[in-house]
C-alpha cells in the first residue's frame, strides 16, 4: 500500500454520505475523473453546503491529491444551482482541473449514479462500480478528510445538521461516539412529547428512539420528528404488515415504476412487479421479485409516487434480502443484459425538492435552517463502535483505565482486510472496551499531602 492510502486507512476516512465504504480503496484505482458529491438532495439537511462554504479549500486540496493518486486530469463538485452562496464560495477557491457541475434542484440529484450520469453522460454498469466508467465519487466531506489525513489529521468529528421538532435547529462537527441525547440537548431539546428521530434525511434514514446511540463517521443528520407524522408512520410499519397491507391494496398502477429514476436511467427495477410478487407464487414469484434487485431504495416510490399509501421500497429491500438468503440473486452480467435505453422523457420527470417537502409534511420545518453552530462542542463520555465502516470492525489498542488524548488511535485496522483506525474525539480514560470503546472526562486526581 502506497503512502498516501495507508494515510487515508490509518486517518480512518470513509465513504461519509451514508454508506461508510472505506475511501482507501475508491483511491487504489486509476479513473478518468474524480467527482465530489454535494448535491444534498436530502430535505432539512444542510452539512455538505456549510462543508462547502467554509472548507472549500480543503475540498478541493483532498480532489488534487486524490486526482493524483488516480491519475484523473478533471474535478467536478456537483451541486444544486439553487445553493448561490456556496457555488460563490467555491469558485473563490476552484484551481485550475476542478469545475462545477450545477444542478436542477430535484430528487434524488445526490445519488451516485445520477450524479455520475450528469457529469459524463454514461452509465455505471448494473450491478457495477462507477471505477468501471473511469469515475470516483466521493462525498465532499469524505474529501476534506482526505485533505486532512494527508497532514495526518484523522477523522474524530463528523458534521451533522440536528433538525425538525427542536428549539434551535442546527448543524455543527460532532465528536464522534457523542450520544443522540446530546445532540438534540445542543438544539434546544424537543418540542413535543412523543417523537421518533430519523438518522439521516427524511428519505432514506432508518428511525430510532434510542437517544443512547451515538454519532457515527457516517451519521449526516438527526430528525425530531413526532410519531404520527406521515414519515414516522411509514418508517415504523413493521415489515411483515408492510407487504401483508401491499399484497392486499396494490392495483397495480405501476405509478411507482414510471416515476422510479433507477428506472428511468434504463436499469432494470420495476417495484411495480415486486408488488405483484406478493400476490403470486412458484415461478411466477421468482421473475417479478427480480425485478427488485436493482432497486436503490430511494423511497421516492414510497414517499411520491404510490396513490394508495403503500410501501414498494420496503417490499423491494425485503425481496432483495429474501432473493439474498436464498441465493437467487442476478449476476451483474444478468443484471447489465437486462438493461434497457435511457427513457425519453427522464429530465421531465425528476421530482421538485419544493413539492416532495409539501408531500413530506416538512414545509414548517424547512423555513428554518439548520445554520452552522460555529460554538466548540464538548462531551464528557463518548461511545465508539469500532465497526462504522463496511468491512471488518477495528482491532482495539486501548485498554481499560487508559489516559487518552483526542486524535489519538484507538483502533487500528483489521490485518490484511477491509479495514480502517478509529481514534478518540474528547481527551479522556478508557472506561470499557468491547465493540465499543467508552471514553470519559475524568478530573486529574490531585496527589495532596496534608499536615498530621
Amino acid at each position: 500500500m502506497n503512502p498516501l492510502l495507508q494515510q487515508v486507512q490509518q486517518g480512518g476516512v470513509i465513504g461519509a454520505g451514508g454508506a461508510g465504504f472505506p475511501t482507501y480503496v475508491k483511491l487504489d484505482c486509476q479513473v478518468e475523473l474524480v467527482l465530489a458529491n454535494g448535491a444534498e438532495c436530502e430535505p432539512l439537511l444542510y452539512k455538505d453546503q456549510v462543508l462547502m462554504q467554509r472548507w472549500a479549500r480543503e475540498l478541493c486540496g483532498g480532489m488534487l491529491i486524490a486526482m493524483k493518486q488516480v491519475g484523473a486530469h478533471r474535478g467536478v463538485i456537483g451541486i444544486k444551482k439553487k445553493n448561490t452562496d456556496t457555488i460563490a464560495c467555491l469558485q473563490e477557491q476552484l484551481p485550475p482541473g476542478i469545475e462545477l457541475m450545477l444542478m436542477n434542484d430535484v430528487y434524488p440529484a445526490g445519488d451516485e449514479v445520477e450524479l455520475v450520469f450528469q457529469a459524463t453522460g454514461k452509465r455505471i454498469p448494473a450491478g457495477g462500480l462507477p471505477k468501471d466508467i473511469g469515475v470516483m465519487v466521493n462525498n465532499v466531506e469524505s474529501f476534506i478528510n482526505v485533505f486532512r489525513a494527508a497532514q495526518g489529521i484523522p477523522v474524530t468529528d463528523t458534521m451533522v445538521s440536528v433538525h425538525g421538532e427542536v428549539r434551535e435547529p442546527y448543524t455543527a462537527w460532532l465528536p464522534i461516539g457523542m450520544s443522540y441525547r446530546e445532540a438534540i440537548k445542543l438544539a434546544g431539546g424537543t418540542t413535543c412529547a412523543d417523537f421518533i428521530v430519523v438518522e439521516g434525511g427524511p428519505m432514506m434514514g432508518p428511525v430510532t428512539d434510542d437517544l443512547d446511540k451515538p454519532i457515527t463517521k457516517v451519521s449526516s443528520g438527526l430528525l425530531v420528528l413526532p410519531r404520527s407524522s406521515r414519515i414516522a408512520r411509514i418508517k415504523t410499519r413493521s415489515d411483515e404488515d408492510v407487504r401483508r397491507i401491499g399484497k392486499a391494496s396494490c392495483d397495480q398502477c405501476s405509478q411507482c415504476s414510471s416515476m422510479c429514476p433507477r428506472g428511468l436511467l434504463g436499469y432494470p427495477v420495476k417495484p411495480h412487479l415486486a408488488m405483484r410478487s406478493l400476490q403470486v407464487s412458484g415461478s411466477n414469484n421468482l421473475s417479478y421479485a427480480l425485478a427488485a434487485q436493482a432497486c436503490c431504495e430511494c423511497n421516492l416510490c414510497t414517499m411520491w409516487s404510490c396513490p394508495e399509501g403503500l410501501d414498494p421500497s420496503r417490499v423491494c429491500a425485503t425481496t432483495k434480502r429474501a432473493l439474498r438468503d436464498e441465493q437467487l440473486l442476478q449476476t451483474p452480467a444478468q443484471l447489465q443484459a437486462s438493461t434497457t435505453d435511457v427513457h425519453p422523457l427522464r429530465e421531465y420527470r425528476g421530482v421538485p425538492t419544493k413539492r416532495l417537502i409539501r408531500r413530506l409534511e416538512l414545509t414548517d420545518y424547512a423555513m428554518r435552517k439548520a445554520a452552522f453552530l460555529d460554538d466548540e462542542i464538548r462531551t464528557e463520555r463518548v461511545v465508539i463502535p469500532l465497526s462504522q465502516h463496511i468491512g471488518k470492525p477495528a482491532q482495539a489498542i486501548v485498554q481499560v483505565g487508559e489516559q487518552v488524548k483526542k486524535g489519538q488511535m484507538i483502533g487500528q485496522p483489521a490485518s490484511d482486510a477491509l479495514s480502517v483506525a478509529v481514534h478518540a474525539s474528547i481527551n479522556g480514560v478508557v472506561v470499557a472496551v468491547g465493540s465499543e470503546i467508552v471514553i470519559e472526562k475524568k478530573p486529574a486526581v490531585l496527589n495532596v499531602s496534608l499536615p498530621i
